[in-house]
């Protein structure tokens, strides 16, 4: 038996009828550790050293960051464009948010996926935050201050709004 076949039989057995990507989340976990291969590469290449440890400030940040770069990429009505090509619109969903639907097959509907949860997407941010905490800390602190203020501004914001009510 092939490969391809004995994936097929994997995949029929696991979906039992539905649609599920398993092809395009295996695509997903390929491109995550290829992306964290280079980053290793890159640092070994650059004699960089990894920290003993990391700050409760800069794990804080992270945190706030991390949310908020997922929040952007996944659910802002802005971003909509980079997700179209994978989703379909359906309604608002808040505050400068939208709600959308996964299409597409395989790859396409793996990544759709990917681009609509911010909880998937969630572990790719804190990765790449995490990575360029390693290989340039100044950059990386600069930009998710940033979006650590535009998530804490955010949250006043909708706490003033409940204030008002």
């Amino acid at each position: 038996m092939s490969i391809a076949e004995s994936f097929e039989r994997v995949q029929r057995a696991y979906a039992d009828g539905e649609r599920r990507p398993l092809l395009g989340y295996l695509a997903s976990l390929c491109s995550y550790g290829a992306l964290v291969g280079v980053a290793t590469a890159v640092g070994r290449q650059r004699g960089t050293r990894l920290p003993e440890r990391f700050s409760a400030g800069d794990t804080v940040l992270l945190a706030l960051a991390t949310h908020k770069a997922s929040r952007l990429v996944t659910k802002s009505s802005i971003t909509s464009v980079l997700r179209a090509p994978f989703t379909r619109y359906e309604e608002p969903a808040g505050l400068a948010e939208v709600k959308e639907t996964v299409r597409g097959h395989g790859v396409r509907h793996a990544v759709g996926e990917l681009v609509t949860c911010p909880f998937c997407s969630g572990v790719w941010m804190a990765g790449a935050f995490t990575a360029g905490l390693v290989l340039a800390p100044r950059a990386t602190r600069l930009v998710m201050t940033a979006l650590s203020a535009v998530a804490a501004s955010d949250w006043l914001h909708l706490g003033y709004d409940a204030a008002k009510k």
